[in-house]
């Protein structure tokens, strides 16, 4: 058996409407959004109660995308670390867009915080990190060669 794709990356964020808002900015695009509850989503989940709002986004080639959630039960028992870039788990999305500092100075107006600076490699690429909804780290790459 051969894997066929990947389908998406899923957040749980506590805003909904303003982790929608950020990504609808970056270029993403609104695919829909939903409640979910009852013994399949408990199933899924291994919980039991669960209750959650969820939206898709995807990017504009329908290619890449990303379920944010929030959940309103069970209690999540409290804020979750922020993810950092030099410790393991999935620390990072990265977007290919037309203009680093036009994206981003875009994403501040929905909270997004830079992490360092613009990194140029060679020619090709420049690229920058930005803190998003619920502490994720966006990548931000411009192609520039």
């Amino acid at each position: 058996m051969a894997l066929k794709r990947m389908d998406h990356v899923g957040i749980v964020v506590e805003d909904l409407p303003a982790a929608i808002a950020f990504f609808l900015e970056l270029g993403m695009e609104l695919e829909g959004e939903t409640t979910v509850q009852g013994p399949e989503v408990d199933l899924l989940i291994g919980l039991e109660g669960v209750v959650s709002d969820v939206a898709f986004v995807k990017s504009p080639d329908g290619a890449g995308r990303v379920e944010l959630s929030v959940f309103h039960s069970p209690d999540d028992g409290g804020p979750a670390p922020r993810p950092a870039l030099h410790v393991p788990g999935i620390p990072r999305l990265t977007f290919v867009v037309d203009s680093v500092d036009d994206t981003a100075a875009r994403l501040r107006a929905h909270g997004a915080e830079p992490l360092g600076g613009t990194a140029r490699f060679g020619d090709q690429y420049r690229y920058l990190n930005v803190r998003g909804p619920a502490g994720v780290i966006i990548g931000l790459v411009e192609e520039t060669g």
